[in-house]
C-alpha cells in the first residue's frame, strides 16, 4: 500500500436523531444518523414511522381517497385493447383526410385540360 494517500480511520461518535449515542470506527469526522438499532423497529419490534418530507402524510391522504378498499388494476390485455380501439377512427381519419387532396389534385388537372 501507497503511504500518505489513504484517510485516518479513527474512533467516532455517532449520535442517532432519537438522541442515542454511540461510539465506532469510520474515515468520516462525524456522523449523525437518522435510525439506530435503538430505534429501528426491526430490533425493537415497535412500529415507529419516520415522516420524511411529509411523504407518510401524503400516504394517507391517498389511502383515505380508497376508504381502504384495495384497488384492482385491469389486466394489460384488456388495457391494450382499450387503446387499440382508441386509435383506430384516428387512423381512419388519416387515411380519408389523405384521399380528399389526391382528389382535389385530380379536379384541378380536369379544369386545366378543360381549359386547354
Amino acid at each position: 500500500m501507497k503511504e500518505k494517500i489513504h484517510p485516518t480511520y479513527d474512533f467516532v461518535e455517532a449520535v442517532c436523531a432519537c438522541g442515542n449515542k454511540f461510539m465506532t470506527r469510520s474515515t468520516a469526522k462525524t456522523l449523525k444518523l437518522d435510525i439506530c438499532s435503538a430505534c429501528h423497529p426491526f430490533f425493537t419490534g415497535k412500529q415507529k414511522l419516520l415522516d420524511t418530507e411529509g411523504m407518510v402524510d401524503k400516504f394517507n391522504k391517498r389511502y383515505a381517497k380508497t376508504e381502504g378498499k384495495t384497488l384492482v388494476r385491469k389486466p394489460k390485455t384488456e388495457v391494450k385493447a382499450k387503446a387499440k380501439l382508441a386509435r383506430k377512427p384516428v387512423a381512419a381519419a388519416k387515411k380519408t383526410a389523405a384521399k380528399k387532396p389526391a382528389k382535389k389534385a385530380a379536379a384541378k388537372k380536369e379544369t386545366k385540360a378543360e381549359a386547354k
